[in-house]
């Protein structure tokens, strides 16, 4: 039988992609937040939105470069990207504090994370919802990703102090009707 669930926790049930960090260049100096509020937009070309919140370093940066790099963390990482949440950009090198990477990019001037399996470079497409919902709507111009990892164990914010690692992934076919 279903229960009454707090509408407050509401995002528990639906916060399932991985965590992401969010990184910028901005003012000299790079910068790199975590992140799980996101989602896909469009395919082709792939468009992402991603909600960051408005008293962020990141947020002025994104708004201010129209640019960044999604990076996608693995477990092994996690204690790391979460971190860097727990500082602010515009007063600390999170890079140097926490042990990361910069890695030039290609087409943005924000850095890709080395030690993250694969990395979105993005444009900024859309930020009209950025004033009322904090929704920025990201345009990936470029993909990597470490080939070498074949099953990256991504982690999933549940909520709180709650995550989820990515496990076995299966194949599952609808059943045709009659």
């Amino acid at each position: 039988m279903k229960k009454n669930f707090p509408l407050d926790k509401v995002y528990t049930l639906l916060e399932s992609g991985p965590v992401i960090m969010v990184s910028t260049a901005w003012k000299g100096r790079d910068n790199v937040m975590p992140m799980s509020w996101h989602t896909m937009i469009d395919f082709d070309p792939p468009l992402l939105g991603c909600v960051i919140g408005e008293q962020s370093h990141t947020f002025r940066a994104l708004k201010a470069t129209k640019e960044c790099v999604v990076n996608i963390p693995t477990r092994e990482i996690a204690p790391r990207a979460l971190a860097c949440g727990d500082v602010s950009g515009a007063k600390v090198d999170k890079f140097a504090r926490f042990g990361l990477t910069p890695v030039k990019a290609s087409k943005v001037k924000a850095p890709l994370v080395k030690e993250c399996y694969a990395s979105l470079e993005c444009r900024l497409h859309d930020a009209r919802l950025a004033g009322k919902y904090n929704l920025f709507i990201l345009k990936v111009v470029k993909a990597w990703v470490d080939t070498s990892v074949k099953n990256p164990a991504t982690f999933h914010h549940r909520g709180g102090p709650d995550f989820f690692i990515a496990g076995k992934t299966v194949k599952l076919r609808a059943k045709k009707a009659v």
